[in-house]
């Protein structure tokens, strides 16, 4: 029996599952390991303390839903090394019924396309089970990598806003990129002919 939440949609070589408290050891190692690859432009926990805090947040706001992106282990369901993370923020009901992505991999899996089929799954978990209709990302005009995710994706870019969010002690210029439920089905209907 796994300490870990059930899983809650899988594809070919990822899973995504809520955080839970007892991640607090690998996912600390594994940002630790990756703190030359998110750097500057996301801090995540490195310690089990602001790793309580952060995923306690995460799991208790019902304004916020985290993922884990795990690789899958054999055949079965079950998840494996966490790959990275991918959290929606900010989420608003009603007639909005939007939320703003974070993500990032972790350094042993950067490159392997895991983000891209893990935030597949979470853009389809989002659309089908949540109930949002648009997502929408803010990247920082030079994080090459992030912009290239919400590319592969199929995020749209809208726009640009100066000192848009305060990171790493200053005000930062972003990229704004959206994806609503209708962009992901005019993708996936059948052709007519």
């Amino acid at each position: 029996m796994s300490d870990h939440p059930a899983i809650l949609a899988a594809g070919d070589r990822v899973a995504i599952r809520p955080y839970a408290l007892t991640d607090a050891d690998e996912f600390t190692a594994r940002a630790r390991e990756s703190e030359r690859l998110h750097r500057p432009w996301l801090f995540p926990p490195a310690d089990p303390a602001t790793y309580a805090d952060y995923a306690g947040r995460l799991i208790e706001d019902p304004t916020k839903y985290g993922f884990l992106v795990c690789e899958r282990a054999g055949d079965g369901p079950e998840s494996g090394p966490i790959a990275g993370f991918i959290n929606i923020n900010n989420v608003v009901l009603g007639g909005f019924r939007c939320g703003a992505l974070g993500y990032g991999a972790f350094a042993h899996a950067a490159g392997r396309g895991l983000m891209s089929e893990g935030l597949g799954l979470v853009t389809g978990y989002a659309f089908g089970t949540l109930g949002l209709h648009r997502l929408e990302i803010n990247a920082q005009p030079r994080n090459v990598a992030s912009i290239a995710l919400a590319r592969r994706a199929g995020f749209r870019r809208e726009g640009f806003s100066p000192d848009f969010l305060f990171i790493d002690g200053a005000w930062r210029d972003h990229e704004r990129w959206a994806l609503t439920a209708e962009m992901v089905s005019a993708r996936t209907a059948p052709a007519s002919g």
